[in-house]
């Protein structure tokens, strides 16, 4: 799934018409003309802006290469800046943002692939936790991971990213930060968290996020159309599942804002253990209309859109893969305290199931 978003300047004065055509102009030069698509128009922060939701896989099966990705965007929004009249990236506002898209390890070059989207990640995003970072990357089928050690009698600390399949499993070899660059190693993260937990406070973003995702909660009825609602107002959620099967953890990534969220930062209501309630015990929520947004408007293009290819992935891994991580902390734990104190029930029942040694 290809995530795009379109950002006219806050002067370009557009009617739903023209985003319309842009829309469909821009998937045009960038080759996803043929694509199914969909486009939300977003009026919640300072401009009116789109978010473009495609595939890159074609009916014959192959796939669109995004080898000249950024060239061609580049191309594209200049023309479209030039035929509109509108506000060029030399005057302060590009119309658009490159789209990041999912590591496909059988296309080759994934260290390229890795470190295209690792740094526009890193550096794009605002996340408190390792845990928070991984869940934006998982997306997009990157992993990342914290290396510590010694050497020359000298504690170290590092971090190594790897690309994974949609089930979230790890393909190939591991690239150590150091071989990307410096921008999305261990001390550029650390500093990132301090920095993002500044933008979160100040801009005041838990809670506006809180007062959007919060109707779209009680409008459905289980995680896939949780997920496809989200999706729809330029949001992701990545869930964490026990064996089981139980919710232990959530995050929400708006990409609106760029933010990162363990839904316990936010609100009770959106914690673990009150999604995993909602979800294994549903309230008449009465009947919902497929397709309805929550403040945004919709436009289709090309084909009909295929709903199977709408969901993001989710972490499907046990519980215990997800602790160790406690370096990578500010003045925020490194991760949620409901999700800890759930792990650790765990290691307590596990204990108990294996009784006493002898």
């Amino acid at each position: 799934v290809v995530h795009i978003s379109l950002n006219p300047h806050p002067d370009d004065r557009l009617t739903d018409t023209d985003m319309e055509n842009i829309a469909r102009e821009y998937m045009e030069k960038i080759g996803f003309g043929g694509q199914p698509y969909m486009v939300y128009k977003h009026e919640d922060i300072d401009r009116h802006h789109m978010h473009i939701v495609t595939i890159r896989v074609k009916e014959d099966g192959k796939a669109i290469s995004s080898s000249n990705n950024f060239y061609q965007s580049k191309k594209a929004t200049r023309e479209l800046e030039k035929k509109y009249n509108l506000h060029t990236a030399e005057r302060g506002q590009a119309i658009s943002e490159i789209p990041l898209r999912k590591v496909n390890a059988s296309e080759g070059d994934v260290k390229k692939q890795i470190a295209n989207t690792v740094k526009a990640v890193v550096r794009g995003y605002h996340y408190q936790t390792l845990g928070e970072l991984r869940a934006v990357l998982s997306l997009y089928n990157i992993a990342v991971e914290e290396t510590r050690g010694i050497a020359r009698n000298r504690e170290y600390h590092g971090l190594v990213y790897s690309a994974t399949d949609d089930n979230g499993n790890k393909v190939g070899n591991p690239f150590k930060a150091s071989k990307i660059g410096p921008s999305v190693g261990y001390e550029a993260v650390q500093k990132r968290f301090a920095w993002s937990k500044k933008q979160i406070t100040e801009g005041g973003i838990a809670a506006s996020l809180k007062e959007k995702i919060l109707p779209i909660l009680a409008a459905s009825s289980n995680t896939e159309d949780f997920k496809s609602r989200l999706q729809a107002q330029g949001m992701d959620v990545v869930f964490r599942y026990t064996d089981t099967g139980r919710i232990y953890g959530a995050t929400f990534i708006d990409h609106d804002s760029r933010s990162v969220l363990n839904g316990s930062r936010m609100c009770k209501e959106l914690s673990a253990n009150a999604l995993e309630q909602h979800f294994n015990n549903p309230h008449d929520h009465g009947q919902t209309q497929q397709g309805q947004t929550t403040g945004g408007s919709a436009f289709s293009g090309a084909d009909q859109w295929q709903s199977q290819s709408a969901p993001s992935q989710d972490y499907d891994h046990s519980y215990s893969d997800f602790y160790g991580f406690g370096l990578f902390t500010t003045d925020n734990p490194a991760v949620d305290p409901a999700e800890e104190e759930f792990r650790r029930r765990m290691q307590r029942k596990k204990k108990k199931r294996r009784g006493p040694k002898l």
